[in-house]
């Protein structure tokens, strides 16, 4: 109980006023107090809202009011009939309540006394006469006023009955009056004073130590006696807690220091909780054994569930174990054992959903079909372990939600870039504080089946450090034939995870380790050809910049050409990651227009594009570059796409070395050493005079030095660029060439053929060089991709002659050397001469 204890309402109970308690306590008779519960009440009642109080008839209490409705309520209430009608809001912290914020029942309440505060707020005193109810609000401003009925209350006790359970009622609240040494002694007093048992229970119920909504419930209550039995069922609650709090007060020292007062309370904690049969303990267990009933755990789960649960009912909360195995059988029930979603083996609609989000990629969308077909077949068919490879920004993640969709399964993305900690894989043991499942427990958990589509992002970038080699952990979960016994070390229990179908993105297979890389199905993610890019622009990343950026169709327009120029001019990848940027920077720009008034809409053609881009970004400049003997085109891959790259040679007079510069590996310096030897050996047949290799030095170089480049494909590139400077022969410009070359004069195959040819078909290249190994693939290169390029193979190094360089020489060989030989005696006498 709590005998005027000053709350906040509109309302805020004024401490001042609950000095002298004696006079804020009136001692009503019976007559008096069913002349006042019988008294008339208005048919129309101004009414003020309360926020955390409810008020009971016959009790008084002060309040200060604030608000604006509140204080003309009561300047015109004062000033007339001097009765208001008190309702209790629904939510304490509305300021501003409506009437559907307010209780329907509340207490007709005179007003006795009326102060003005300093501030400008007004305190009253106010007195509960009776009850009502709400029929309906006839006005809001300046104040609410409502049409109200009376609620009466029934009084169904009496004689002994009445007398005896009043007296219980006035014998529990003394003693909790005597237990609680906040309370003031007087209040004892006033009780035994108070002769009206309706008064009394109105007096308790006003003064007791529960919610707002429990008083109202008291409040709305009509029958005499079910009102008495709430009021004393809350009385027992509160007495029994004052009681334990009491006599564990009694067992436990005063001056304790920090750790055991934490061990105090948690005691004084479980005493009451035992004693309202709330134990918490108990309870937890109790609940998570709920949890577990009727679920279809594999036998080796069942028993340790049986033996963990077993472990937490003889184990102190206060343990420090107890946490440690409570998360742990959490995490056993939160785990999806033996569920399942149903797979949707439509094979039509699992196509249109492929076709629908990704354009192309028709090997990828194949295997997945593949699968689908065996799985319609074969119900209980291990998912097949993917291995999506190829340049950023080509859909490999983003396919993986698709494919998860067309099978109507869960999606869980698993980042393993920069991954270190092979425990992130495998989980920590138990022993380690903040122990967790590994990664793949963990999107189970949140995927809530066991076979999601699980996404391995980036398993190309997953590092090694003194904490284990991830990669190995990976070896298991990939596995097809072990991955149905994985073993987390945080759970110590097999787990099947053969019903996931994996699939890993890598840029580059060369930093996956060979055993990781054999357990994967390799798909070649190649890049986008310039019509591929033009459907996927209009198809997909146009709308989606549209809705991202608030236009409509209506709004916007981009002609292919314009969206080509976008293409060529401003971006140089294989994917579309920078096309979808640049797009969104021409959808801004024609948004910000729109916003500022400027156009309704906008039609962007190729003559916009610059407008709202900026000047042109990429050239090609492949003709320009090699209109000087000297300087090939070769084709290089990279783990972001196809490349060009530029192979320039330049000679000097000196003893025949070569220097090699441009941060070339180890193969491509080698390269340059065969290339060197076949000129040496066949320079008869190429009319190059052989002081050329002993009185003139050769200087080899790769734009972009501080790249690293290493490769046996540019061989027959740096072949090229070497002839063309001793021969003095220009190398066409519009040719482009790879392939590793040998002693022998032979042109083996090389890898990355596709994005190869992409590249020299976005710089313009219209004829490539390749060896002649390497013709299966380009039959698997599609036809729009090769179209207007012409493609030529090559076996043998001298081929390369007749292909690549130019049939006019621009001056003898011979002659060449000789007279710069002479050119260069004559400075050389000359400066001896002015000495």
């Amino acid at each position: 109980m709590k005998f005027f204890n000053p709350e906040k309402s509109d309302v805020i109970l004024s401490e001042e006023d609950f000095q002298d308690f004696e006079q804020a306590i009136p001692l009503l008779s019976e007559e008096e107090e069913r002349r006042m519960s019988e008294s008339e009440i208005p048919e129309h009642l101004p009414i003020l809202p309360l926020k955390n109080t409810v008020l009971f008839p016959g009790v008084v209490i002060p309040i200060t009011v604030g608000r604006d409705r509140s204080l003309a309520l009561v300047k015109q209430a004062y000033e007339t009939h001097r009765t208001i009608g008190i309702i209790t809001q629904k939510k304490k912290d509305q300021e501003d309540p409506e009437p559907q914020d307010l209780y329907e029942i509340g207490t007709v309440a005179q007003i006795i006394k009326l102060i003005k505060m300093p501030d400008g707020s007004k305190s009253i005193v106010i007195q509960g006469k009776s009850v009502f109810k709400i029929k309906q609000y006839v006005q809001k401003d300046p104040y609410f006023l409502a049409e109200v009925d009376p609620h009466r209350n029934i009084q169904d006790k009496k004689g002994l009955a009445l007398d005896a359970a009043m007296h219980s009622l006035r014998e529990t609240a003394t003693q909790i009056i005597n237990l609680s040494p906040q309370l003031p002694s007087e209040a004892a007093i006033a009780l035994n004073n108070i002769n009206s048992p309706t008064f009394l229970l109105n007096f308790i119920s006003s003064n007791l130590n529960i919610s707002i909504e429990d008083k109202q419930l008291i409040l709305e209550t009509q029958i005499f006696s079910e009102r008495l039995e709430r009021v004393i069922a809350h009385l027992n609650k509160e007495l029994q807690v004052l009681n334990l709090s009491q006599e564990i007060r009694s067992k436990v020292k005063t001056d304790i220091d920090q750790q055991q007062r934490d061990y105090y309370l948690r005691h004084q904690l479980k005493a009451i909780q035992e004693a309202l049969g709330e134990d918490s303990e108990q309870e937890d267990v109790k609940k998570l054994r709920q949890r577990a009933k009727g679920r279809d755990f594999p036998e080796a789960v069942n028993k340790v569930l049986d033996k963990e649960f077993q472990r937490l009912e003889r184990t102190p909360a206060s343990a420090p174990n107890y946490g440690v195995i409570y998360n742990y059988v959490e995490w056993l029930l939160d785990l999806p054992w033996n569920t399942y979603t149903t797979d949707k083996i439509d094979l039509k609609k699992a196509r249109k959903v492929l076709d629908e989000d990704h354009y192309g990629l028709e090997k990828v969308k194949k295997r997945i079909i593949e699968y689908l077909s065996v799985l319609k077949l074969k119900n209980d068919m291990k998912a097949p372990i993917l291995c999506f490879y190829g340049p950023p920004g080509v859909g490999k993640t983003s396919l993986g939600k698709s494919i998860a969709r067309s099978l109507g399964r869960e999606f869980a993305r698993l980042s393993l870039g920069g991954l270190q900690d092979e425990a992130e894989i495998r989980g920590h043991r138990r022993t380690y504080i903040g122990a967790l499942p590994g990664r793949i427990m963990q999107n189970l958990k949140k995927a809530g089946t066991s076979n999601p589509v699980m996404m391995l992002d980036e398993i190309d970038k997953v590092g090694m450090s003194y904490r284990g080699d991830p990669t190995s952990a990976l070896l298991e979960v990939l596995d097809p034939e072990q991955n149905n016994a994985f073993y987390d070390n945080y759970l110590e229990l097999e787990y099947d995870l053969s019903k996931v179908l994996f699939i890993a993105t890598a840029n580059s297979l060369d930093t996956i380790p060979a055993p990781l890389r054999d357990r994967m199905e390799i798909i070649h993610i190649s890049g986008y050809t310039l019509e591929e890019k033009l459907q996927i622009a209009k198809k997909y990343l146009v709308p989606e910049q549209l809705s991202e950026n608030g236009l409509t169709k209506k709004q916007f327009k981009i002609s292919d050409p314009a969206i080509e120029t976008v293409i060529d001019q401003y971006t140089r990848e294989s994917g579309v990651r920078n096309l979808n940027r640049e797009l969104g920077s021409v959808v801004r720009g024609v948004a910000s227009r729109i916003a500022s008034e400027e156009i309704e809409r906008d039609s962007v053609g190729v003559k916009d594009v610059a407008g709202y881009l900026g000047q042109q970004k990429f050239f090609s400049d492949v003709a320009e570059r090699t209109t000087v003997p000297g300087v090939a085109t070769g084709l290089a891959w990279t783990p972001y796409g196809g490349d060009i790259l530029f192979i320039e040679a330049s000679v000097s007079q000196g003893t025949g070395k070569m220097t090699i510069t441009g941060q070339l590996g180890d193969v491509m310096k080698e390269s340059a050493v065969l290339a060197l030897s076949y000129l040496r050996s066949h320079a008869g047949e190429l009319n190059i005079p052989q002081s050329a290799f002993t009185e003139w030095d050769i200087h080899l170089h790769v734009p972009a030095g501080s790249v690293p480049k290493d490769g046996p494909s540019a061989g027959v590139s740096i072949l090229s660029a070497m002839t063309s400077i001793f021969t003095q022969r220009n190398v066409k410009s519009s040719v482009a060439l790879t392939g590793e070359i040998t002693l022998r004069g032979l042109v083996l195959p090389v890898g990355g053929i596709k994005e190869k040819v992409l590249a020299a078909r976005r710089a313009g290249i219209k004829h490539v060089l390749l060896p002649t190994r390497n013709k299966k693939d380009v039959a698997e290169i599609e036809a729009e991709v090769i179209d207007g390029i012409e493609i030529s193979y090559l076996d043998r190094m001298d081929q390369v002659f007749s292909l690549m360089l130019e049939k006019d020489q621009l001056e003898d060989p011979n002659e060449k050397f000789k007279s710069r030989k002479n050119e260069i005696s004559r400075e050389e006498n000359e400066v001896i001469t002015v000495n």
